[in-house]
């Protein structure tokens, strides 16, 4: 797949081609029907069809209302990482202004007919663009007829729970449902970031942790304890790492800063230095274990992590880790 990280009116592209526009985030079993359709649609359409995806950065919500908290499942390059196996020929990251914001359906879709030679949009029912989401499936049928390209609208996936979106996905972290986002997502939950040097009480009570700080918009799940598989790219090897991982601000030594706290089970292995900081690493989130909690001491906390331990070794036994698209690994 080319990627296209910049205005696409700077880009020409040969069509004809077929097109899908959204955020995408999180890249869920939802999105990748649609894209799995719009795939077939083009194939059926002739052999020299090509397919294309356009997403934005920044996410458009943080132009048009920055004061609301805006988190994320995936960042743009990771949604288009994660687009890779879907055979796509071009995605495109076009860049999120006031400016672009304030494009007329009519400009808008004109500017994709002239660079992208667009045969047809696929979308889902609910999409529109353009200034104040004037553009809605009507319109751009309308504007279809006028610049020649034509518009088809997926229905919404539903798994067992419903439709699946992105905003429930993200209600479900917020609550530590990361098993049930995983069966949306179609993977487990990650998110990405780079160790940073922590207190080292971890490792005065022999529970050493790698300390993750990962970007500021990106999605934490609520507090608590998970079982969860690490990737870590720039290690000597690519295989995933059982971990036990904390969220939270771990009451027991009175700590007040939110941290998320990754504990590898059997890590080193041989001809490794053990020294992850300033690492890139990629939590994968299996199963929530438990709420965070205040222990009478460290020696019932030391209890309870060897109990957690335990626990998280039969869970990820029984849900072996995936190909992690996101970090590469």
């Amino acid at each position: 797949m080319k990627i296209w990280h910049g205005d696409l009116r700077s880009l020409r592209f040969s069509g004809p081609t077929f097109l899908t526009i959204g955020n995408f985030d999180g890249v869920h079993l939802g999105h990748q029907a649609l894209l799995r359709v719009l795939q077939e649609k083009a194939a059926a359409h002739s052999p020299m069809a090509r397919t294309a995806l356009l997403t934005f950065d920044p996410h458009p919500l943080a132009v048009l209302q920055p004061h609301l908290p805006l988190r994320l499942l995936t960042s743009p390059q990771e949604r288009l990482r994660l687009l890779e196996p879907f055979g796509f020929d071009l995605g495109v990251i076009q860049p999120f202004d006031m400016e672009l914001a304030s494009l007329r359906p009519h400009q808008f879709m004109a500017v994709l007919v002239e660079h992208l030679e667009l045969a047809r949009l696929v979308t889902g029912p609910d999409f529109a663009l353009g200034r104040g989401r004037s553009g809605n499936i009507d319109v751009l049928r309308a504007l279809g007829a006028e610049l020649g390209y034509d518009v088809s609208v997926i229905e919404p996936y539903a798994g067992d729970g419903g439709e699946i979106r992105s905003h429930q996905i993200r209600q479900g972290l917020l609550r530590g449902a990361v098993t049930d986002a995983g069966q949306m997502l179609g993977r487990p939950y990650s998110i990405v970031g780079i160790v940073e040097e922590g207190a080292r009480r971890g490792r005065i009570i022999g529970v050493p942790t790698a300390n993750l700080q990962p970007d500021s918009q990106r999605l934490i799940p609520a507090d608590g304890v998970y079982a969860t598989w690490v990737f870590l790219p720039d290690s000597c090897t690519d295989q995933p790492r059982a971990s036990v991982t904390n969220i939270g601000v771990r009451p027991t030594v009175d700590g007040r800063q939110r941290r998320i706290e990754t504990h590898l089970l059997d890590f080193p292995d041989a001809g490794e230095s053990g020294d992850l900081y300033e690492q890139k690493m990629t939590v994968s989130f299996v199963a929530r274990l438990r709420d965070e909690q205040r222990f009478d001491g460290l020696d019932a906390l030391v209890a309870q992590i060897q109990r957690d331990i335990s626990v998280a070794r039969r869970v990820l036994r029984e849900e072996p880790a995936i190909p992690n698209f996101i970090s590469g690994g």
